[in-house]
C-alpha cells in the first residue's frame, strides 16, 4: 500500500552535446584568475576574525557577532568595489605615467650620463694622480719628515 517504492527516471546528459562551447566558458567563469601571482599583497587577505576577536571570557550576544561579521565583510566588499570604481583608472594612469616617465630617464639621461663618466674616467684618474704626485705627496712628505722628530713622553703623577 503505502510502502511499496517509487522508481525515479532521470535522464543523464552532458551539457556539452547542446553546446560544446559551454564547457570553457564554465571553466573560464569557475577558476579565478590569480590578479596576484607574486604574492605581493599577502598582507591584506585577511579577515574578520583577524581583526576583530573577543576573548573567551568576554562574549558579545550572538547576533551581534554575526551581524558586525556580516557587516564587516560586506562593507569591506562594497567600499573596495566603489573605491576601484571610482579611482582604479585614474590611478593606473598615473602609475604608468609615472613608470614611463623613470623608464625615459633611466633610458635616455642617466645610463648616457653614467656611460660618458665610465668613458672620462681613466683620463680624469691619470690627470687626479699626476697633480697628487705634484702637489699633494710632496707636502705630506715634508710635514712628515718634520714631525717625525717630536716625541711625546705621558708622566703619571
Amino acid at each position: 500500500m503505502g510502502l511499496e517504492k517509487k522508481a525515479e527516471a532521470r535522464i543523464f546528459m552532458n551539457e556539452e552535446d547542446f553546446d560544446p562551447g559551454l564547457a570553457e566558458k564554465r571553466k573560464s567563469f569557475d577558476q579565478d584568475e590569480d590578479r596576484d601571482p607574486h604574492d605581493m599583497n599577502s598582507d591584506l587577505k585577511l579577515g574578520f576574525e583577524d581583526v576583530i576577536a573577543e576573548p573567551s571570557s568576554t562574549h558579545s550576544f550572538d547576533k551581534v557577532w554575526i551581524c558586525s561579521h556580516a557587516l564587516f565583510e560586506l562593507s569591506k566588499y562594497l567600499i573596495y568595489k566603489f573605491l576601484t570604481l571610482l579611482l582604479a583608472i585614474p590611478l593606473a594612469f598615473l602609475a604608468g605615467l609615472v613608470f614611463a616617465l623613470l623608464s625615459y630617464l633611466h633610458i635616455w639621461i642617466l645610463m648616457p650620463f653614467v656611460k660618458t663618466c665610465l668613458m672620462v674616467l681613466p683620463s680624469v684618474q691619470a690627470v687626479w694622480k699626476t697633480m697628487t704626485d705634484a702637489f699633494v705627496a710632496p707636502l705630506f712628505r715634508s710635514m712628515g719628515r718634520c714631525l717625525s722628530s717630536v716625541s711625546m713622553r705621558v708622566d703619571r703623577d
